[in-house]
């Protein structure tokens, strides 16, 4: 067995999306080689209703899947294929936009006005980019919770581990989507398949995940650290890209920790991006957009002639 190398270590940064939306982003629009095939991670955590209930109105998508993991608080959607739907606590919607798709998410809060959730996009490989859009919708109560022996807490949203499979399907990457949690002071080994990428983010409480070279704590900052004494523990909304290796050691800190654990197999294939559009090639994006000015864009998400 060989211990995963730390390749970098972050802190998620504030941004706005939406319409006005106050979240971190973890990683995205940048550096696409490092975690192809994922190519965006963003938290949005709230306690303050006029910091996120403008949302994320009307948008395109194209090219792409996005995975919406919701905390605290609610997430209602509707696309232009007529869907509609509200995720909570503990729910997950997978969307594989494909060829096409117009949709709207708008955050409300839990009684106490928090909000809480991520969202991660899911690059689709070149022969699926035109695929019919799907959703996949699941509920908290079938997503399948594994508890060890030590405490250590695993939801299994997609992907077969500790020989459990989660719920979500027929994605082309084959990812897997964990959140984990480890109880205060535990050391935990988990096993990640060699030929992934894979990457950790913590979003609650503290801890140190090893280096091949030796133990290394959760980040403070991006740059220098490596030059200066060991890093203290830190706080959560720190992002750690793994090496190759086929397992990952986290030691947990005085109040535990729990991080999202996501791998998948990297797609290798050119990505020409653009906001909401993730195409193969700048060709490519510019029809996408030129359908979109010309109000093409949903006819040819639904196959029909685009008129020229």
């Amino acid at each position: 067995m060989s211990l995963r190398p730390i390749r970098r270590l972050v802190r998620a940064k504030p941004t706005l999306e939406g319409a006005g939306v106050h979240l971190r982003r973890a990683f995205g629009f940048g550096a696409t080689s490092d975690f192809d095939p994922f190519l965006l991670l963003d938290d949005f955590r709230n306690d303050n209703p006029s910091d996120y209930l403008a949302g994320f109105p009307w948008h395109p998508h194209r090219g792409i899947e996005t995975v919406t993991y919701v905390l605290a608080g609610t997430v209602e959607h509707g696309d232009s294929m007529g869907n509609n739907g509200v995720i909570s606590s503990g729910d997950v919607q997978w969307m594989t936009a494909g060829r096409g798709i117009i949709h709207q998410e708008m955050p409300k809060g839990d009684a106490a006005g928090r909000m809480h959730g991520f969202q991660l996009w899911a690059n689709l490989p070149a022969a699926l980019k035109m695929t019919a859009p799907r959703y996949q919708e699941v509920k908290a109560g079938d997503i399948p919770l594994v508890t060890d022996d030590d405490g250590t807490e695993v939801r299994i949203v997609c992907g077969n581990f500790w020989g459990r499979n989660g719920p979500v399907d027929g994605i082309a990457a084959d990812p897997v989507y964990l959140d984990v949690s480890v109880p205060p002071g535990r050391r935990k080994t988990l096993p990640v398949e060699t030929t992934r990428h894979a990457f950790a983010y913590v979003f609650s409480g503290s801890g140190k995940f090893c280096n091949a070279s030796g133990p290394l704590a959760v980040p403070t900052e991006s740059v220098g650290w490596l030059d200066t004494h060991p890093p203290a523990e830190a706080e959560n909304r720190s992002l750690i890209l793994f090496d190759r290796g086929d397992e990952v050691e986290v030691l947990a800190g005085p109040d535990g920790i729990r991080f999202l654990l996501v791998s998948g197999r990297p797609l290798q294939e050119p990505v020409a991006w653009y906001g909401p559009i993730v195409m193969n090639t700048q060709e490519q994006l510019r029809q996408a957009f030129d359908e979109l000015d010309r109000g093409t864009f949903l006819e040819v998400a639904r196959g029909e002639t685009s008129g020229g």
